[in-house]
């Protein structure tokens, strides 16, 4: 069964030929949504282009066509678009959504095995699948249809996605929630700014600094020259390093780690807590990172940040 559906694609790739590219450069203009439209089993992959489409930034939305009969009509605007699916391409539930379109000069796509049919030939642009054996030994259950349709509905979600230069950064916009959102934080969504970053310089006594380490709760300090750049960073490791009388006569620049790990803000923010796993005297890790643009320090954040986050 596998291996039916999988030459079905394979199929699909070697005969699509320049349609794709055509209905990429419609959609691609089209100043509405997508409106896609399906009957049964390609009703349900309907659904699930529809909300691919919309996930990688192409605003789409699915309208059953029998409930557009009933009023949902008024949901498709001339400025949207119209892709609509049928294998057979003569469902008669789609025929009052197609000449709705033909009435208002709404650009109808379609995806059809029906090369003659009545769907392909009232669209603007036809999708053609390639003859396929359906999966089902009966040869009756749509399958092998309904997965190359979902493969082809994928093509044109993606290539739309890099015709619109759709970022990583708009990627994590439209999913905030769940498993994804959290993979997709970046450092500058969670890190703390201004004011809350513990910093110093290192003509400072150690008395002064252990105040500011005390008093911002990070466990650490970072040292700024007089540019304002990071030079080094003072962590409860380097204090326990130095633990005796003298430490707090002393400097922070006498004591501080210099060129200590700093991250990017626009960095992701499961790299740093990698980075922080990761990195550290015998590599047991370290406890804070600040987040540096041109050598200065614009946010810091520590462990604590990510799991809070969810970040795992």
């Amino acid at each position: 069964m596998l291996r039916l559906e999988a030459a079905a694609i394979e199929t699909l790739a070697r005969t699509l030929g320049a349609s794709l590219s055509e209905a990429v450069e419609r959609l691609s203009r089209v100043g509405g949504r997508v409106v896609v439209t399906g009957m049964g089993k390609s009703g349900h992959i309907a659904r699930k282009i529809a909300a691919t489409l919309a996930s990688t930034g192409t605003p789409a939305l699915f309208v059953h066509p029998a409930e557009a009969s009933h009023g949902d009509l008024g949901m498709i605007t001339r400025e949207d678009a119209v892709l609509a699916l049928s294998n057979s391409g003569e469902t008669n539930e789609l025929s009052d959504l197609v000449a709705y379109t033909r009435r208002f000069g709404i650009p109808l796509i379609v995806i059809t095995g029906g090369v003659a049919s009545s769907l392909a030939e009232a669209s603007d642009i036809a999708l053609l699948l390639p003859a396929a054996t359906e999966a089902c030994p009966l040869g009756l259950a749509p399958t092998t249809s309904t997965t190359v349709m979902l493969a082809l509905g994928d093509a044109l979600a993606i290539a739309l996605l890099e015709r619109r230069g759709f970022s990583l950064d708009d990627f994590q916009a439209l999913h905030p929630g769940g498993w994804l959102g959290r993979r997709l934080l970046t450092v500058a969504d969670i890190m703390h700014r201004g004011d809350a970053m513990p910093l110093t310089r290192p003509e400072v006594r150690m008395s002064e600094a252990i105040l500011v380490m005390t008093e911002k709760h990070f466990g650490c300090v970072g040292v700024l020259d007089a540019a304002g750049k990071l030079i080094g960073i003072i962590t409860d490791g380097d204090l326990r390093r130095h633990m005796g009388g003298a430490i707090l006569a002393m400097t922070v620049g006498e004591v501080m780690t210099r060129a200590p790990q700093t991250i990017r803000p626009k960095a992701l923010a499961v790299e740093a807590l990698n980075l922080m796993n990761s990195r550290g005297i015998d590599n047991r890790g370290i406890g804070c990172l600040f987040a540096v643009e041109d050598g200065r320090p614009v946010g810091i954040l520590n462990i604590h940040d990510c799991l809070r986050a969810g970040v795992s």
